[in-house]
């Protein structure tokens, strides 16, 4: 059975998606508190954190950067924060989804499944050794490290997902819908924003001038292709 950490303040709202996620056979364990939160987070064997941002003591930001440089695990945002700075800066800490309030839990189930899926696929491809080259970058699969001119620049679990995605799929134009379900694993229905804050984050590490990309180009009214 997984385990889940769901770390809310809000009693009520903790209670009703412990509820969903538990039918759905998963074990949930709640904390109230940012700073017992992340402790817990840190010390237990979880496989998937559901974080707010608005907490007593640590703030659900501050959590997220000092998890994601020990854990590779999903991490997802539940926020009433609907701001877009607020998700940039969310999923530039290194999280893999960021849900805005209010939503059904049917949808928090369903994005908790999918993360989990695609997290244990990648373990699963682990094992298969290869090394991609274009443009002056590496992309090592099965380290999951990227190299530009020779030199490691850390990309977050879904940064290199994406990154991959697209050097396997060259001079295609790419909706985002499409992108959103391959590399995230859900039904493109879902908020598909999250595409465009990672193709930003995309292009100011592998792009020498971020506002006039070359390599990942953007396709007015269709989408995004990466050129080889």
């Amino acid at each position: 059975m997984k385990e889940i950490l769901l770390i809310e303040d809000d009693i009520s709202i903790a209670e009703l998606q412990r509820d969903y996620l538990e039918i759905n056979d998963f074990r949930v364990d709640i904390q109230h508190n940012g700073d017992e939160g992340l402790q817990h987070a840190l010390k237990g064997n979880y496989d998937l954190i559901i974080l707010d941002i608005m907490l007593p003591g640590k703030n659900g930001f501050e959590i997220c950067k000092e998890l994601r440089a020990v854990k590779n695990i999903p991490i997802l945002f539940v926020s009433a924060k609907k701001e877009d700075i607020d998700k940039i800066r969310g999923l530039g800490l290194g999280a893999d989804d960021y849900i805005t309030k209010p939503f059904s839990p049917s949808e928090l189930v369903a994005r908790v499944k999918a993360h989990l899926s695609r997290y244990e696929r990648l373990a699963g491809n682990n094992t298969v050794s290869k090394t991609i080259f274009v443009h002056g970058i590496s992309i090592d699969r099965s380290a999951r490290k990227v190299f530009i001119n020779e030199v490691e620049v850390p990309f977050t679990t879904k940064e290199f997902d994406l990154m991959v995605f697209f050097v396997m799929n060259p001079n295609q134009v790419l909706s985002k819908e499409q992108i959103y379900e391959k590399v995230w694993g859900l039904e493109s229905a879902a908020d598909v924003s999250t595409v465009t804050v990672h193709i930003s984050r995309l292009r100011e590490k592998i792009e020498r001038d971020p506002t006039n990309p070359k390599f990942l180009e953007t396709v007015w009214g269709a989408g995004y292709r990466f050129n080889v």
